[in-house]
């Protein structure tokens, strides 16, 4: 038996030396693009040829680029940090008092993080809209996503009080909001995309999920 084994070895070891010099070995897997700052869409929706879509619209250079979510990191580095305001409508953000935001305004060293549905066309769904729902978030602390005027918060999305969340969004809509993190690490965030056709009822979807790593 121990003689099979090593012919067994030794012909394993031919195979993989074989595919080293032929170049055909596993390739290693890519780094993720990191994203720190500048302009990006981070729900890109889009419908084409029967199917809907959603990516990442990275603005941050001089030309913008479609990337898959699963091949990008969002940073929000520890400019983000905040202090909470006091008062109940705050509370989403947690209870330690601070959290990190990437904000609605565009801000110098922070990500200008939004969404759009500019490339739905006119009339493929219902009421012309489509909607997103939040439906799962890992990581070490609630996740959120609001808007803020005259100084109070309207919540879209919040993972501290249960998800699903959800949001009908019109199309030919880009808008910026606030992204909230109640602690540093890293959040692995889903969103479902849901559209029902106008021509016949039929929900048609995408999921995708985005990777945040929030520094302390």
């Amino acid at each position: 038996m121990s003689a099979m084994r090593t012919h067994n070895r030794f012909f394993t070891g031919l195979i993989l030396t074989a595919a080293l010099l032929t170049g055909t070995a596993t390739p290693a897997i890519a780094a993720p693009v990191v994203l720190s700052s500048g302009h990006v869409d981070v729900i890109d929706v889009d419908y084409a040829s029967g199917a809907l879509t959603v990516n990442v619209l990275d603005g941050t250079g001089t030309t913008d680029v479609e990337r898959n979510p699963a091949d990008v990191l969002f940073r929000v580095p520890n400019t983000a940090k905040i202090t909470v305001p006091g008062g109940s409508a705050w509370s989403f953000l947690g209870t330690d008092g601070q959290a990190w935001v990437l904000p609605q305004a565009s801000a110098a060293g922070l990500l200008y993080a939004g969404w759009n549905t500019t490339e739905v066309p006119n009339g493929v769904f219902q009421n012309n809209r489509v909607t997103f729902k939040l439906t799962s978030v890992s990581g070490p602390a609630g996740f959120s996503v609001y808007t803020v005027s005259g100084g109070a918060p309207t919540v879209l999305f919040d993972s501290g009080n249960g998800l699903p969340d959800s949001l009908n969004v019109n199309r030919n809509v880009h808008a910026h909001v606030n992204w909230g993190f109640d602690a540093a690490g890293t959040y692995a965030v889903t969103f479902e995309i849901t559209g029902k056709l106008a021509s016949t009822g039929a929900t048609v979807s995408a999921t995708n999920t985005f990777t945040f790593e929030v520094l302390p």
